[in-house]
């Protein structure tokens, strides 16, 4: 049953993501300039490990990353293909929003794949010696319903791992959850997969009920979730939130949704969605997809950065900065 504490969380949740997109968007004054957009791009996903920043994107049939020694420095960084995939395999086509992990030691890579059907999409799991590759297959991550299945990410919590993903809930389209599973090792799971949270208000089902692109947030051992909601080709593309209220971390009872979007577009920063962070000892960014024109879908996203304000332990995003923006990058 939704808990009293996580009705009153929501709504906590609510007034001061509302605060935030009130107030002004605060960048840094020292660092790498930069102007927005940074590049083109979509599912951006960013990592700082040991002072070296890496983008981790798709290569039609494989996956590429590039490494500078500034998050600013990304923009201009030569892409290396680190994997390219077999021809005839179910996981030949369609890389989709691949995500580079540092885990227990080793690298791994997260990517859904298909054989060129948009139905058999699954997640795989790459891993690699270094970062900059090459990566090889381990296989496909899934649990035991084995249903469509695409960005997936990794949360960490008390020294467990748990995958988190978007997926249907039986074998036809129409809606995609969010699901949970622990993880044994960061390529294997080895529980069933639970519901953390469906698309049932009206800014995640424009275009078609939709949660994905889930992003863990952590601060001062808070754990937040962020995640893409609505058509990711409509322009009412944008963010919502959940936070982790203690307990079983696989019981959606013990996560409180933001009963409104945590991010949403304006003029030169349309539909913004699928982020990642990184968070640094002076600030925290969020690095996010968004689009010039109106209608443009898929075609034309570009991919940007912000700061991130804290307000009583919540981050609040603001409003995405527009085409043009000037801001200092570490």
């Amino acid at each position: 049953m939704y808990t009293v504490f996580s009705f009153f969380l929501s709504v906590h949740l609510l007034l001061v993501t509302l605060l935030g997109q009130c107030l002004p968007v605060k960048t840094a004054a020292d660092g790498t300039p930069a102007t927005l957009p940074l590049h083109g791009g979509a599912d951006p996903w960013y990592l700082e490990r040991d002072g070296v920043y890496y983008y981790c994107h798709s290569a039609g049939n494989g996956v590429a990353v590039r490494r500078a020694d500034s998050m600013a420095g990304l923009a201009d960084a030569e892409s290396t293909v680190v994997y390219r995939a077999p021809e005839g395999t179910m996981w030949s086509s369609n890389y989709w929003a691949p995500e580079l992990h540092c885990l227990n030691g080793g690298w791994y890579i997260y990517v859904a794949a298909d054989d060129g059907n948009n139905e058999n999409h699954r997640m795989y799991v790459l891993r690699g010696d270094t970062p900059d590759g090459p990566f090889t297959m381990v296989g496909k991550l899934c649990d035991e319903t084995d249903r469509w299945a695409i960005d997936g990410t990794v949360l960490q919590y008390e020294n467990e791992l748990y995958f988190v993903w978007s997926g249907w809930e039986a074998d036809a389209d129409g809606q995609q959850n969010l699901y949970i599973a622990h993880m044994s090792s960061p390529t294997e799971i080895d529980s069933p997969r639970y519901l953390l949270s469906e698309p049932t208000r009206k800014w995640e089902t424009n275009g078609m009920p939709i949660n994905e692109g889930p992003a863990a947030l952590y601060k001062d051992g808070r754990v937040y979730l962020v995640y893409s909601a609505s058509g990711s080709w409509t322009d009412d593309y944008c963010l919502g939130m959940l936070r982790f209220t203690g307990g079983d971390i696989t019981d959606k009872n013990n996560w409180a949704k933001c009963p409104a979007a945590v991010f949403t577009g304006r003029d030169t920063a349309l539909a913004p969605g699928h982020c990642s962070f990184v968070q640094t000892e002076k600030e925290d960014y969020i690095v996010y997809h968004a689009n010039l024109d109106p209608g443009t879908g898929w075609n034309a996203r570009s991919v940007r950065a912000q700061p991130i304000r804290w307000i009583c332990g919540v981050p609040t995003f603001g409003k995405p900065l527009p085409a043009g923006s000037e801001l200092y990058l570490p």
